[in-house]
């Protein structure tokens, strides 16, 4: 354990010091580093299933080498992850029904002892096999509230639920999140409240609308929706707004509206060169945006997009990928400048940097 430290406080400083190689153009503060424990804080985990005769295990495969090796734990995953992968296989060998080309499961847990298992197959899925899933979640029950998932070509077989439902505490405040199964969530619980409390501290006091992009099923908007007068947020995955649109009633929030476009098309109606169904009811107009917040994926924001948030005061950008981030500030830093930066050590023991910034606008 003292090895392991060592070598996280190590890594952890070479992320930093990259972190701020990379914002040293456009930003020379302090970067507020927001630390995870090393161990069992991934929420979500894969792993392929290697058949040997009689036996299967849960295999991963080396990313230099290419090879496949054994999984038996998983210290980056959280304990329920790990019961469950102990607990599972033994289930699964003896019944042959629910091995049979089976290639993959995946296992997506919460910090309220929540678990969902997906089971992935290359064969279609029966009766036969929905009678054993119920049996393997009678046999699994012990771990908690579990519910299974059977995958198969054109197939989804739902046994019990097909999510799972996380509480996060925001400033002492509950929030709760339904999270479906296949779609995005945050890996790390404990450092997703650390980015969600970050940007509320850094956007608290700041007048208007809020504007989020790539809003996913409301992460951050939900708890931000107590600190603006309107949010309205922006997805392109049907899976996610549906979540999202759970969790803004679950949440009892009233001002928070989610519009299912992609921040390209969002554009084209901000800028009224293109009219959507999808926002009938809802009149951009009515808004006063002050704030944008983008959490895009690793490639970045798109040009046209850029040109569109630069119209901001204030501009949030939280980053799963440090040089996209740099590159979009190049463009940003002629209207804004960034005030605030912070690293969040979302995959510890891991090269990935998750990051973000605050940008306001140059007077």
């Amino acid at each position: 354990m003292v090895e392991q430290n060592q070598q996280y406080e190590e890594q952890l400083g070479e992320k930093k010091l990259r972190l701020r190689n990379l914002l040293q153009p456009f930003y020379d503060d302090e970067i507020t580093v927001f630390r995870s424990h090393p161990v069992g804080y991934r929420m979500r985990a894969e792993f392929r299933v290697w058949h040997d005769d009689d036996d299967l295990y849960h295999i991963m495969f080396d990313q230099t080498t290419k090879e496949k090796y054994k999984v038996e734990t998983f210290p980056a995953a959280c304990d329920l992850i790990n019961q469950a992968m102990q607990v599972i296989l033994p289930l699964l060998k003896v019944n042959e029904t629910l091995r049979r080309k089976l290639f993959q499961i995946d296992y997506l847990a919460t910090t309220s002892g929540e678990l969902l298992i997906s089971l992935l197959y290359h064969r279609q899925l029966d009766e036969d096999w929905v009678l054993a899933a119920e049996k393997l979640k009678q046999g699994l029950d012990a771990l908690g509230a579990v519910n299974i998932i059977g995958r198969a070509r054109k197939q989804k077989i739902i046994i019990h639920h097909d999510f799972v439902t996380e509480t996060l505490s925001i400033h002492k405040n509950d929030y709760t999140f339904v999270q479906i199964e296949n779609s995005f969530t945050q890996p790390n619980a404990i450092i997703n409240q650390c980015m969600i409390e970050w940007a509320i501290e850094n956007l608290s006091g700041i007048k208007g609308d809020l504007l989020e992009l790539y809003c996913g099923a409301g992460n951050f908007s939900i708890p931000l929706s107590k600190h603006f007068t309107n949010v309205l947020g922006t997805e392109i995955s049907k899976t996610s707004v549906n979540a999202a649109q759970k969790n803004i009633q679950n949440n009892n929030i009233k001002n928070l509206r989610i519009a299912r476009l992609s921040s390209e098309e969002f554009v084209e109606a901000f800028n009224q060169t293109r009219i959507f169904r999808r926002l009938d009811g809802l009149s951009l107009s009515n808004y006063n945006f002050s704030t944008v917040l983008v959490d895009p994926p690793r490639a970045g924001i798109d040009l046209e997009t850029i040109e569109l948030i630069r119209q901001f005061d204030h501009i949030l950008y939280i980053s799963c990928n440090p040089i996209t981030l740099a590159d979009n500030l190049k463009l940003l830093n002629n209207t804004h400048i960034v005030s605030s930066a912070a690293l969040f050590d979302q995959f510890p023991l891991t090269p990935h940097i998750e990051s973000g910034v605050l940008l306001k606008k140059i007077k």
